[in-house]
């Protein structure tokens, strides 16, 4: 059997809204959920399992990266404009309101509700 990516839990401060903005943004179906997650489910069965940690006062930020298709990056990118939602073209938060065209493709670095550091991509690094 191939080794294969299953699911992740994201730490969330309010696990519905995170799970909200990600099907939103990524215009994803609703997925079934269980017990303290939300779940979020990406292709091939992956899932994004938000849940808010007891205890937790502040979230310690993580980095996720997306690879769309450009149709959808067009989508997602007018989506974030249009919810005034702070992007930039780097990790670094140097290139405030632009978009790259790293690897020979594009991508976008924003935030999602909780604090992560979320890439948007349409060509893989490697």
């Amino acid at each position: 059997m191939p080794v294969t990516f299953n699911h992740t839990i994201v730490p969330a401060r309010d696990r519905e809204a995170s799970a909200r903005f990600y099907r939103d943004l990524l215009e994803l179906p609703e997925a079934p959920s269980w017990g303290p997650f939300t779940n979020v489910q990406l292709d091939e069965g992956v899932l994004l399992q938000f849940a808010e940690l007891p205890g937790v006062d502040e979230i310690q930020m993580h980095h996720y990266a997306f690879l769309v298709e450009d149709d959808l990056f067009d989508r997602a990118y007018a989506h974030l404009r249009a919810g005034g939602i702070e992007h930039w073209a780097d990790p670094q938060m140097t290139r405030p309101g632009e978009t790259n065209t790293e690897h020979g493709g594009r991508g976008v670095y924003f935030k999602d509700p909780a604090g992560h550091a979320i890439e948007l991509i349409t060509k893989p690094y490697l």
